[in-house]
C-alpha cells in the first residue's frame, strides 16, 4: 500500500500505481528510519544500483551506527545511496534530497505528503511508501512490488 499525493489518506495498492516512473526516493527520517527499515533496504539492494536519486536517513546517531555495524550502510551507499546519519531536511523541505521542479515523483518514508511543497518543490508528487516498497522504486527507476526481492 502506498499514500498517493496529496493526502495520507490517498491510499493505494502497489498494483494501481505499479510502472509510474519514481524520480527520487528517501528512505528514514525520525518516523520511518528504524533499523529494521533500513534493513529491509539494504536487503533490497544488496545486489544492485539505484536508477532512482535515492536518500537514506536513519533515525537516530545511535541507529546509523548499529546499521553501519551490521553492514547494511555499506551495503546502501554501493547500491548509489547518499546516506547521513540522524538530521532534518528532505521531510520538511529545508535541504537534503528536495523534490524538483516539472512534476517529480518522490517516494518517501516520511510522514506527509501535502501540497505545497513540504518536500521541495510545489510541482513535486510525493508518495508514502514503506522502506521496502522505497528500495525496490530506487533499484528499479519505479514503482514494484517488493514482495519479490523478500523471499
Amino acid at each position: 500500500m502506498v499514500a498517493a499525493p496529496h493526502s495520507v489518506d490517498n491510499v493505494k495498492s502497489i498494483s494501481e500505481v505499479e510502472g509510474l516512473d519514481v524520480d527520487y526516493v528517501f528512505i528514514g527520517s525520525c518516523t520511518n528510519g528504524r533499523l529494521s527499515d533500513i534493513e529491509v533496504a539494504a536487503k533490497i539492494l544488496r545486489n544492485g544500483r539505484v536508477r532512482s536519486r535515492c536518500v537514506a536517513i536513519p533515525a537516530s546517531r545511535e541507529i546509523y551506527i548499529k546499521a553501519s555495524e551490521l553492514g547494511y550502510i555499506d551495503t546502501l551507499v554501493r547500491a548509489g545511496c547518499v546516506v547521513t546519519y540522524g538530521t532534518c531536511g528532505p521531510c520538511l523541505g529545508g535541504h537534503f534530497g528536495l523534490v524538483g521542479p516539472g512534476g517529480e515523483v518522490a517516494i518517501s518514508t516520511g510522514s506527509r505528503n501535502f501540497r505545497g511543497g513540504r518536500m521541495g518543490s510545489p510541482e513535486g508528487k510525493v508518495y508514502l511508501a514503506n522502506a521496502a516498497v522505497a528500495a525496490a522504486a530506487a533499484l528499479n527507476g519505479k514503482f514494484v512490488d517488493p514482495r519479490k526481492y523478500l523471499t
